[in-house]
């Protein structure tokens, strides 16, 4: 997968971009986040019309479930390849991720156990319904929303922090008065998270 590596500290900030994005997006993001963080940003494998996504979708809301699977297994076989290249401890891998981006990371944590240390997810969606999700307990999960988001609903956010908190996470919600863009305040707030959680 096309990517960025940066070494910094022990942390690894997984860093996903939203639809259209790409590597480079969320960079000055982890800066807020945890300056001293060693930095993997990935590119999502899919185009949608020219568009780099980190799984397909069949109509706005709607994920190819069977390719969201594939694209999640994709990614966490990277990051153990990663981990390998790059020589950094594959259980301290933080995923911020964004839209598509919080998403597939979502989809990480429904999937896979111990897959990542904890999750900043901006404006996620519920990746998949009706699946057990594994051991969760270790994994604390911020979540950023928009009250009047158009694309992700508050509903959608409730129902996907009930679900990971079924699983055993530590899940903090922050609402903000907004769409589905990202704010400063929110990102604010997910640093305060940080700090606290991870430090």
């Amino acid at each position: 997968m096309k990517h960025i590596f940066k070494k910094g500290s022990d942390r690894v900030l997984l860093l996903l971009h939203g639809t259209g994005g790409t590597e480079q997006d969320l960079l000055p993001l982890a800066e807020m986040i945890d300056q001293e963080a060693s930095i993997l940003s990935v590119r999502g494998n899919v185009s949608e019309n020219g568009m780099p996504r980190f799984f397909r979708r069949l109509s706005e809301g709607v994920f190819d479930e069977e390719d969201l699977i594939f694209r999640t297994k994709e990614l966490q076989e990277f990051l153990d390849e990663a981990a390998e290249k790059y020589n950094f401890n594959r259980e301290n891998v933080v995923a911020v991720g964004y839209s598509n981006g919080a998403n597939i990371a979502g989809s990480l944590l429904f999937h896979h156990e111990k897959v990542l240390r904890a999750a900043v997810l901006y404006h996620p969606m519920v990746p998949r319904r009706g699946v057990e999700l594994p051991d969760l307990s270790k994994t604390p999960v911020f979540i950023g929303a928009g009250k009047n988001d158009p694309i992700c609903p508050a509903r959608e956010t409730e129902e996907l922090s009930k679900l990971l908190e079924a699983g055993g996470s530590d899940v903090e919600v922050h609402w903000e008065n907004q769409g589905h863009q990202l704010t400063h305040s929110e990102v604010q707030a997910s640093k305060r998270w940080y700090d606290n959680m991870i430090g």
